[in-house]
């Protein structure tokens, strides 16, 4: 996701430009660099707020984007005022004091990741990351990081604080992966669906999403294509695995909007890639003159769900194309 940092003062606004220094030092992808326009003395690299710090708090929070505040948290919990709904979409925020010192990540440390995006700007700013959540002061098992870095959907949030508690009272947590259905009652089970008794059930996300389109399409309008075609196959945002494209369409303004707002990687495959997908495809002579392979959406969810079963083939709307597949080696039981 896109990292984007405020300042207010000019302090704030040398904070972020040591962020920068270091992350090209260590080849990581600038933040975005922001300043009230109030502020004084700021160079041109920053992108002026006009209005107030509201407005872009609720713009950049919709849009899912990771958000730090330099200067006092008060700031940013102001700021956020009602806009948090759930930890589990909840974007991740960040609050760096305008000395430099201390990075506190203050929402969606676990399903934001922001926690990890502390620790790597206190790493950068050589400070000290002030990490409040339970699970990671008390070193105990993160049943949400561990869904997060699995690519797991979560399927019933209320269940992360049961077995979370398990771990900080330092119980075993037991967790069935492999082995179903669990030869006894277990804490965690990782499948499609249950009826095993459990604490919190952990859904592996089975499908990719190949997309094509015409140059500079609308952003909302592939969002919109993107919604509408998993409803109508009785799919949710939370079943997608990935979003799957030809490389010359990753940095496309539509395929970036959906990897950010919904937390979706983009895996991109060259032509010659795609061309070496197997399987019968619906071939385009239009679509092969000017990406250098026939079909777009349908090879690149094949070949994103390692090979699996293409389950929706092209499907064709105002410049947009779509195809969905299933990861190979899932099952539904």
């Amino acid at each position: 996701m896109k990292k984007l940092a405020i300042c207010f003062s000019k302090n704030g606004a040398n904070i972020i430009e040591k962020i920068n220094r270091a992350c090209a030092g260590k080849d990581i992808a600038p933040v975005i660099s922001y300043a009230l326009s109030s502020a004084e003395e700021i160079s041109d690299v920053f992108i002026r707020v006009s209005g107030d710090i509201y407005e872009w708090t609720s713009e950049n929070f919709i849009e899912g984007n990771a958000l730090i505040f330099i200067g006092a948290a008060g700031i940013a919990v102001r700021a956020l005022s009602e806009l948090p709904k759930d930890k589990l979409s909840d974007c991740p925020v960040i609050v760096i004091d305008d000395a430099g010192r201390f990075v506190i990540p203050i929402l969606s440390g676990h399903a934001g990741n922001a926690n990890k995006l502390a620790e790597i700007l206190a790493d950068l700013l050589d400070a000290i990351p002030v990490v409040t959540t339970s699970s990671d002061v008390n070193d105990s098992f993160s049943v949400d990081t561990f869904a997060v870095e699995n690519r797991l959907s979560i399927m019933d949030k209320k269940g992360i604080k049961k077995v979370s508690s398990r771990a900080l009272e330092n119980k075993k947590v037991t967790l069935s992966i492999k082995d179903y259905p669990p030869k006894v009652p277990v804490d965690v089970i990782v499948a499609d669906e249950t009826d095993a008794e459990h604490l919190l059930l952990l859904k592996p996300k089975m499908y990719t999403v190949g997309l094509g389109m015409k140059k500079d399409k609308d952003p909302s309008e592939v969002e919109e294509f993107f919604l509408e075609t998993l409803v109508q196959n009785g799919l949710d945002v939370s079943d997608v695995y990935a979003l799957c494209t030809i490389d010359i369409k990753e940095d496309e303004n539509a395929i970036i909007n959906l990897r950010d707002k919904y937390r979706i990687p983009v895996l991109s495959f060259d032509a010659e890639l795609l061309n070496k997908a197997p399987g019968d495809f619906t071939s385009s002579e239009f679509v092969r003159e000017t990406t250098g392979v026939d079909n777009v959406c349908e090879r690149a969810a094949v070949l994103g769900s390692g090979c699996g079963e293409l389950i929706l083939k092209k499907t064709v709307k105002n410049g947009m194309t779509i195809a969905i597949a299933k990861r190979a080696g899932f099952k539904s039981i």
